[in-house]
């Protein structure tokens, strides 16, 4: 059974479709899931009988909080990073080491293209992480078939037989220029940044043609393709068309309290998430503007190659003194980030609110109840000491 906290947050879940992290009594993050509907997904959680692991998870909630996205494949993949991130107690398949694939390419002499469950600093270049695992093991397939780089061991003194495939460049028997290697990175690399157009193009006229001679066999063959490559490269909106690094600031306000959310986009993947909260004396966009230079101040927080915030912010002096430029996106992509941050930024405040009001509901309710108890008129306050203490300091309560 859900306590009144959880109750008045699960009253305010929006039917969006997001991610949801469960946290413990210590606030540490146990569970990352993710849900088409964040309402009906959350709520049965507290609503439902569980068994095993499951209720075991359950028993140990005490908090949690959501991230809303504006697709359910957008949730999949903003899943796979905060488990990447947090390593949640109960995602404990993904904890030890059995989660979604990379597409490598080596920094080596001789590069190949190899699939990866961990991304490390050895100057490779990383592509992912895939959901579908096969289809990231047959989209790599296709690339050493198109794109091909070295797939035997090398220096054997003789072709290989990926060789006389026409799937190895030949460094297994002499010495390939490193401006070949370079032109079929940049190819791979094109491919997995997103521009497969071309490709698929090739391969459904392949299909077509494969089709009208009766060759169902190939037909099928290239389908599958196509399914395998829109499954590991298809373009989501929570994934910038570029790897610029980029900061997206956005807010909400209401009854005097200003929300702000801060996105982070690096290697064309929201990777992490900030929340703030607190008064808003002055108009919104100065407060946010005041609050991006604070950020920026601190030591932990780099400056990234762009900035992004809502229209009417101060972009020109904000620009001249963080020395990075800072838009308004108008359209797209970014603009659909933006829009996804500003209602983060709305679902935080409301649920501050609901909060704030079953305190105050709290507090007002016992107040009344000790007044008629006593029987004393509404108004005169009652002073309280408790003479346990906690490293010296006696707690005092006023009513």
């Amino acid at each position: 059974m859900a306590s009144e906290h959880l109750e008045h947050k699960l009253a305010l879940l929006p039917a969006l479709p997001g991610c949801y992290l469960m946290k413990d009594i210590n606030a540490q993050i146990i569970y990352v899931g993710k849900a088409k509907n964040l309402k009906n997904r959350v709520r049965s959680y507290f609503k439902s009988s569980h068994e095993g692991k499951t209720a075991k998870l359950v028993s140990e909630i005490v908090d949690f909080e959501t991230i809303i996205t504006s697709t359910n494949k957008e949730a999949f993949l903003l899943e796979i990073t905060l488990i990447q991130k947090h390593q949640p107690y109960y995602n404990i398949k993904l904890k030890r080491g059995t989660g979604y694939p990379y597409i490598k390419i080596t920094n080596e002499r001789d590069p190949q293209l190899l699939i990866t469950g961990e991304v490390k600093k050895d100057g490779g270049f990383y592509f992912g992480p895939y959901p579908d695992v096969y289809a990231a093991q047959e989209t790599l397939r296709f690339l050493q078939r198109v794109y091909p780089l070295r797939r035997c061991q090398g220096h054997q003194g003789r072709p290989c037989l990926y060789y006389h495939m026409g799937q190895c460049l030949g460094a297994c028997f002499k010495e390939v220029p490193e401006s070949l290697y370079a032109m079929q990175i940049k190819a791979i690399k094109r491919f997995l940044n997103g521009q497969v157009d071309p490709v698929k193009k090739n391969l459904t006229a392949k299909m077509t043609t494969a089709a009208s001679e009766m060759q169902f066999e190939r037909a099928a063959e290239l389908r599958d393709q196509l399914h395998y490559i829109e499954a590991t490269v298809e373009k989501q909106k929570i994934i910038s068309n570029d790897n610029t690094p980029r900061d997206l600031f956005a807010f909400y306000v209401d009854k005097g309290w200003i929300s702000i959310q801060i996105f982070f986009i690096r290697q064309a993947r929201l990777i992490r998430r900030e929340k703030r909260l607190f008064p808003c004396v002055s108009t919104p966009e100065e407060e946010l503007a005041t609050f991006i230079l604070q950020w920026y101040n601190r030591k932990n927080n780099v400056l990234p190659r762009e900035i992004l915030v809502p229209t009417g912010v101060e972009k020109a002096v904000l620009s001249d003194i963080l020395k990075v430029p800072i838009r308004t996106p108008q359209r797209g992509e970014k603009k659909a980030l933006l829009e996804l941050a500003q209602k983060n930024s709305r679902l935080v405040l409301e649920e501050k609110f609901r909060l704030l009001e079953l305190d105050n509901r709290q507090t007002i309710g016992a107040q009344n109840e000790i007044m008629a108890a006593l029987g004393l008129p509404n108004g005169h306050v009652i002073e309280a000491f408790d003479h346990s203490h906690i490293q010296g300091l006696i707690r005092f309560r006023r009513w």
